[in-house]
């Protein structure tokens, strides 16, 4: 009776053992596959692309911005035209409407958590909240290559309403 209790008790180590291992493989596999994009980015640029194939630079064709993955699967994005007119007011509340539009029309920011797909080269973002509110509460992928330390995705689903397809380029830090 003392050796089937030995036995039943190793055996039962030995699942746990197997259960934990191939949980920490798990996550280390999940934190590796985003990994790869864990940093800081600054932005390159910024390319529209409408139905018949012309383009437009709607941040500038200097625009400015940063990207940050953290390894916990958190993102934040900000991305602006590189010259803004000022508010004349010199208060934002106070803002006429051809300032306030200048305003939006050169601001993008939106933040959350991300996964990858390195398989398929899918990003992932589960957008918590964004300056274009629509985007909020929204999982949008992005078909992404990454290339000597530049990181380049395609927005399928732009706040040009899907009339537009975005092509934006970073340059890790």
């Amino acid at each position: 009776m003392y050796k089937f209790a030995l036995s039943k008790n190793y055996t039962m180590r030995k699942l746990i053992l197997f259960i934990a291992a191939f949980f920490l493989f798990q996550c280390a596999k999940a934190q590796s596959s985003n990994g790869e994009l864990v940093g800081v980015w600054s932005l390159v640029s910024v390319e529209n692309i409408d139905r018949e194939g012309g383009k437009t630079f709607p941040y500038g064709e200097q625009p400015q911005g940063m990207l940050v993955f953290t390894s916990g699967g958190e993102y934040a994005i900000q991305i602006m035209k590189a010259t803004r007119p000022k508010v004349a007011a010199n208060d934002k509340n106070k803002a006429t409407p051809e300032e306030n539009a200048a305003l939006v029309q050169g601001n993008n920011s939106h933040f959350g958590r991300f996964s990858v797909d390195e398989q398929q080269h899918i990003i992932r973002f589960n957008i918590e909240h964004a300056f274009y509110p629509n985007w909020e509460g929204t999982l949008q992928e992005r078909s992404y290559v990454l290339e000597h330390n530049m990181l380049k995705y395609v927005v399928t689903h732009t706040t040009n309403g899907g009339a537009i397809t975005a092509v934006v380029i970073w340059k890790r830090k």
